[in-house]
């Protein structure tokens, strides 16, 4: 960090965590992983790869991870389904906001499941450099 500690940032990230994602049939990875493509074509961004991780709590806790690699870097979604945990990440750089993502995804997950709390919602800057 310079002196001024005064940094231009070339990207964002947005980060989400709720309590009370009940995973299961109607709502488990594929359904998340559907939501977030969706949440990237709304946002007009292009999306490069997708893939979701189904784990059964064999070898990892029972839950998934989703992700939609972005040309502008990702979004992705992390769940505890034993804890009903859902942790969600929308990271872009360049002129897109990532908080776009993060609204549209808020909002499909508010009218899906009424009950999910919000615990914590963060805005953090990325690629920071001097301008």
């Amino acid at each position: 960090m310079d002196e001024s500690g005064v940094h231009e940032a070339h990207g964002a990230h947005v980060f989400m965590d709720y309590t009370g994602f009940q995973s299961g049939s109607s709502h488990d990875g594929t359904w998340m992983l559907h939501h977030l493509q969706q949440a990237v074509s709304a946002s007009n961004l292009r999306e490069v790869h997708a893939h979701v991780e189904p784990f059964d709590g064999s070898v990892s806790p029972p839950g998934f991870a989703a992700v939609v690699l972005i040309d502008e870097s990702h979004v992705t979604a992390h769940c505890y389904s034993d804890r009903g945990w859902l942790a969600i990440d929308c990271f872009t750089c360049g002129g897109t906001d990532p908080n776009t993502l993060a609204d549209a995804l808020h909002s499909e997950l508010l009218a899906a499941i009424p009950t999910l709390k919000l615990m914590q919602r963060t805005h953090v800057p990325r690629f920071l450099h001097e301008g």
